[in-house]
């Protein structure tokens, strides 16, 4: 429907020359409208009736903004009912959820603790308030009655907080600020070095980048032997695209092999990766498929055992894909050149993309922290020192380096970053790629992002124990083991988790109910906004997401907190490996997987094929009848998904929200807003909400 006003169709009678307005409708019952300004003289002859027309535009003006205000009111209004009816279902009732942990660490028994303080505190406060007692450390009481007891006693807590309490945590925040600083200063100058690389145009460039052989007999010997390595473990969803992108690689078959190392204990899984597998090599791939019985070392067993194999001797490279990267044709063919004439590198690392960034608000916010870690830290790094570290998949390694360097062990659960540390500390360089990317996938859902941040943040602080020593004794230059100590490891891995956990949910909800001690506002708001827009900048369309981005990896600091003191003190926990979910998000890798070698001209003969080897595998092994499926229709409907509670989240939720409450009682105005906001993102996750909010 388009809305008619009467002036505009005097307005269509003549033809008039000026500046277009136009007015845009929100609501889908108004059209685009467009109303040209008269000319001079046009406008002298109706003057009166362009007057009235101008306050008539003026109006609708004012009401697309009144509807878009109340389109915002009623947003959060949505939003608002959402986080009520998922408190009440999920806190109160307890419906749909899944079975809780029942275990709980000192973690959380230390912020149950608090928060019970924080709450007997707020109450003694309000009843203060009430009763008309200062704030600041007032005199003891004239007299001693026993209705005087309970002021004696307040005036008691208020000289100990005065006098003990606040100089001992004053201490602590100006130490915790002083890390702040430093790691901001730190990322400041990653940033401007990634800066200063895109203005010098500043890239790894090949010194031989020719694959060409002179050999007319043997044309492909120009190109090196290239081992691809896919390891997974019951990742069914994504085995398939992942196996068909990697066949796909432009690269002679006669100097490649494909290991598909599988650690899956799904039997059936099992069968479909192997038939994946042989329906690649009937096609006339060079591909092989390894399975252990036992997963000891988890991924690095895994490929270490491969690399035992008699026939690895014969290639240079070996390329690493997990189970959910899909690379494209010409990835060799643009990280391989980078090795010829080059002896001393030892390993291209591509970046990754991500098919599933926006997926829901999770989703979003991990685009955010991995595009700065390739952007500005990965790119930085390998321009600048020729060492970062290595992460796990979509990069190229040479065998040679891997060897010297001790190959894969399986002592951390990092393994990744535990062979760029040996490989370092042997001299040899890394570079990045930051133009090639790979296609994967991204955690969909809080539980599957939290465990993976554990174990990466857990990891790191294993290795670091492990290698200060071999560290302190290499041969390396006292800068690079001083990067390596101070900047890759303590600062990044150790400092910004304790600083991010202590600062922002402890520390600034204790000067609440303790004011004698203070956190500035520029440490609350400022820096912390300006870092977030430091971080948003290399994916620039996420800048809405800005503030989310702010209050969520705030929220993150418990989980990488407590990863890290995990690692630290080698904590049960730190060994803990669990596989991240996928889904099998292929919207983008559809297009990777049907190249022209791969469209099967006789889709019926294929059918046929797998409905044969899934008839054989039935009389094989009658055991396995019953986990095996019919057909794609038979498929029982997906059970419905089951949320969570975060118990560390919760506590910390109420603690931050209970904070807020007492800063009301001193007019804190940024603080109030702070932790108001703050315990609402750690209340949205504790409730697993995060992962829900489908664009």
């Amino acid at each position: 429907m388009t809305a008619k006003f009467d002036f505009v169709d005097w307005w269509s009678k003549e033809k008039h020359r000026g500046t277009p307005v136009v007015v845009k409708m929100e609501n889908p019952n108004y059209s685009l409208l467009e109303i040209e300004s008269p000319t001079k003289s046009g406008f002298e002859d109706h003057q009166n009736k362009g007057k009235q027309g101008n306050a008539k535009q003026l109006t609708w003006v004012l009401l697309l903004k009144a509807h878009k205000a109340a389109g915002c009111v009623a947003w959060l209004a949505s939003g608002v009912m959402l986080l009520l009816a998922a408190i009440k279902k999920r806190l109160i009732l307890g419906q749909g959820l899944a079975q809780p942990d029942k275990s709980k660490g000192k973690l959380f028994k230390a912020i149950a603790a608090f928060l019970m303080f924080a709450i007997l505190m707020l109450c003694v406060e309000v009843g203060a308030h009430a009763l008309g007692w200062h704030f600041t450390t007032p005199h003891w009481p004239s007299s001693t009655g026993i209705r005087d007891i309970p002021h004696a006693v307040y005036v008691g807590w208020m000289y100990t907080r005065a006098h003990y309490v606040a100089p001992a945590l004053q201490t602590l925040t100006n130490f915790c600020i002083w890390l702040f600083l430093i790691q901001s200063v730190d990322r400041i100058v990653l940033f401007f070095g990634c800066v200063y690389i895109k203005w010098e145009n500043i890239k790894p460039v090949p010194v031989n980048p020719s694959l060409e052989s002179d050999d007319a007999e043997n044309p492909d010997s120009g190109h090196p032997m290239v081992l691809i390595q896919i390891p997974m473990c019951n990742e069914r969803e994504v085995y398939e695209q992942s196996i068909g992108a990697v066949c796909q690689l432009d690269w002679p078959k006669s100097r490649i092999l494909i290991q598909v190392l599988d650690d899956s204990s799904e039997v059936e899984t099992r069968f479909l990766i192997k038939g994946e597998v042989n329906k690649w090599h009937q096609k006339g791939v060079n591909i092989v498929y390894r399975h252990r019985v036992d997963r000891t070392g988890y991924k690095a067993g895994n490929m270490k055992s491969a690399m035992q194999c008699e026939y690895v001797k014969n290639y240079e490279f070996v390329a690493i894909f997990d189970a959910d990267f899909q690379p494209k044709p010409d990835f060799l063919k643009r990280t391989v050149p980078h090795f010829r004439d080059n002896p001393e590198l030892a390993l291209v690392q591509a970046r990754w993309s991500f098919v599933n960034k926006d997926e829901n608000l999770l989703t979003r916010l991990q685009n955010i922290n991995l595009s700065f870690h390739f952007e500005v830290e990965q790119q930085v790094n390998g321009a600048f020192i020729n060492f970062f570290g290595f992460n796990g998949t979509a990069g190229v390694w040479r065998i040679k380096a891997l060897e010297e360097s001790g190959g894969w062990l399986e002592r951390t659960t990092v393994e990744d970053m535990d062979i760029a540390v040996r490989a370092h500390l042997q001299g040899w360089k890394f570079i990045f790629l930051n133009d090639v990317r790979c296609l994967c996938e991204l955690p969909e859902s809080y539980e599957a992002y939290r465990k993976q941040q554990h174990r990466w943040h857990s990891g790191p602080m294993q290795l670091f124990r492990l290698s200060l020593p071999d560290i302190i004794r290499s041969k390396i230059s006292w800068m690079k083991k001083a990067n390596m100590i101070f900047l890759f490891f303590l600062l990044r891995k150790l400092i910004l988790p304790f600083y991010s956990f202590t600062l922002f949910c402890i520390i600034l909800p204790m000067t609440m109910f303790v004011p004698e001690a203070t956190l500035p506002i520029w440490v609350v708001c400022y820096i912390p906004a300006l870092m977030s827009i430091l971080n948003v900048l290399p994916s620039p369309k996420s800048f809405p997401f800005l503030v989310p981005y702010l209050l969520f990896e705030n929220t993150m600091s418990v989980t990488k907190f407590n990863a890290m003191i995990s690692g630290l003190f080698q904590l049960s926990s730190s060994h803990e490996w669990v596989v991240t979910k996928k889904t099998g998000r292929a919207s983008e890798g559809d297009s990777l997987v049907v190249g022209k070698e791969v469209a099967n001209p006789n889709p019926a003969l294929e059918k046929a094929m797998s409905e044969s080897d899934l008839d054989a595998f039935k009389s094989n092994d009658a055991k396995l009848k019953p986990l095996l499926l019919p057909s794609v229709s038979d498929e029982p409907e997906p059970a419905k998904k089951k949320n969570r509670l975060y118990r560390k989240e919760l506590a910390l939720a109420f603690l931050l929200l209970t904070a807020s409450a007492r800063s009301l009682l001193t007019a804190q105005g940024v603080h109030f807003y702070f932790l108001l906001f703050q315990g609402i993102s750690f209340l949205v996750v504790g409730l697993d909400l995060i992962g829900e909010q489908v664009s």
